[in-house]
């Protein structure tokens, strides 16, 4: 494939999870007597600027459109993340009355209504119709489009520079990443701050985190590919911050090459040289990667099967796209998987893309007692083993797989 950040041909495979559809095309009951469109899941990886990326196979207008039903607001950790962010960056960057926040791929608002309690005036930008009208019955803004270099000479058209914009995993969504940057120069205010949260690459690899690669991840980010991008298009990142949401992320502040008064942190100058140490700039720091992925493969398969002939019930929980993943790269169907809860009614009475598993209330789990509950989004396996803590009652277990199997 060609890269999208350098432009180099490149036929160097990281990991190859078989195909799949697209992690959030949920089934309704009647689709389920029609075929599926299943797309290659092929990971390259570039050997001239080692950005880790997939083929645009499935497009991104029809990934995001208004039948995506991906809402942030049914997590709680998620919301409390939003939160807390709201008043670190409210009181770090004197954000007020007179600010103005812009955030793109602002999904329900999740984000942006802690903004709006302190009466700072916000601007969502998403493409998905559905989660856009949450935000708007909620007060926000929103502009239902795609943010592209010429929404952002929109914006500025119309006075919209950010003081504070915002991109919470959606820089690794982008297929077009230089346009996409390009446009945050444009909607940037003179002495504006961006600040870009994703899931960092070397926790993906270190951990074995394969199951956060699906279609809507075009993108897999390192701060060095991050630091070359907007340097090429007149950003300088100043600094990073290491967080632990989606398995270990990176936020990057980044700035106007020309605004002298912010400087690079050492923190940001310390995740940058281990990266470095590690060997993100080598091809032989990924050369495992593939085998370890189909090590969790084998030892999942071979707990499902020895469950099912013990004659145990095993459900899973969370109903996210990385489960998809992985249950399309196993094989793994509702003859090894009875059914699997999620908390959001826009996935309830719904069927896995794929492996075509019932999605139920929570509720069912109280009602089946299953013998084994295999957490989905393993990123959150605590804040879901609390909240099913009476699953006790019946000595039911937990289950993650990656980055290795784990019952507790």
């Amino acid at each position: 494939m060609k890269c999208r950040n350098c432009g180099q041909i490149s036929d160097k495979v990281l990991v190859d999870l078989g195909t799949s559809p697209p992690s959030n095309s949920f089934l309704s009951k009647e689709e389920l007597n029609y075929p599926e469109a299943f797309y290659p899941l092929k990971v390259y990886i570039c050997e001239r600027c080692f950005l880790v990326q997939i083929p645009e196979t499935k497009k991104s207008r029809e990934i995001f459109s208004r039948d995506y039903v991906y809402f942030s607001s049914f997590s709680s950790s998620w919301l409390r993340h939003a939160k807390e962010y709201c008043e670190m960056a409210a009181g770090k960057f004197n954000l007020d009355e007179k600010s103005f926040v812009a955030e793109i791929a602002s999904n329900d608002g999740y984000l942006l209504q802690y903004f709006k309690e302190k009466n700072i005036p916000v601007l969502g930008i998403e493409p998905t119709s559905n989660t856009a009208a949450v935000a708007i019955q909620k007060g926000i803004p929103t502009d239902v489009e795609f943010f592209t270099a010429e929404k952002a000479k929109r914006m500025a058209q119309a006075g919209q520079h950010a003081d504070l914009l915002i991109g919470n995993n959606v820089l690794a969504h982008v297929p077009d990443i230089h346009d996409f940057i390009a446009g945050l120069k444009i909607a940037l205010a003179n002495s504006g701050v961006i600040t870009m949260e994703f899931p960092h690459l070397c926790r993906m690899i270190e951990e074995n985190q394969f199951d956060t690669i699906y279609h809507e991840h075009y993108s897999y980010l390192s701060l060095f590919c991050v630091k070359q991008m907007f340097e090429r298009h007149g950003l300088k990142i100043f600094d990073v911050e290491e967080i632990p949401t989606h398995g270990g992320s990176l936020r990057v502040y980044a700035c106007h090459s020309e605004n002298i008064s912010l400087i690079l942190s050492d923190r940001a100058k310390k995740i940058y040289e281990n990266e470095i140490s590690l060997g993100i700039d080598s091809m032989n720091y990924y050369s495992s990667f593939a085998d370890k992925t189909m090590e969790v493969k084998v030892n999942l398969i071979d707990f499902l099967q020895e469950a099912l002939k013990k004659g145990k019930k095993v459900c899973a929980y969370g109903a996210a796209a990385k489960g998809n993943t992985l249950f399309n790269y196993c094989g793994i169907t509702s003859d090894l998987v009875s059914f699997v809860c999620d908390a959001s009614p826009h996935k309830q009475n719904k069927f896995l893309p794929g492996s075509r598993i019932e999605v139920s209330h929570p509720s069912r789990i109280r009602e089946e007692q299953p013998d084994y509950i295999l957490i989905l989004p393993w990123n959150i396996s605590d804040e879901i083993s609390k909240e099913l803590e009476y699953v006790r009652d019946w000595n039911a277990k937990f289950v993650t797989a990656i980055p290795k199997l784990k019952i507790f």
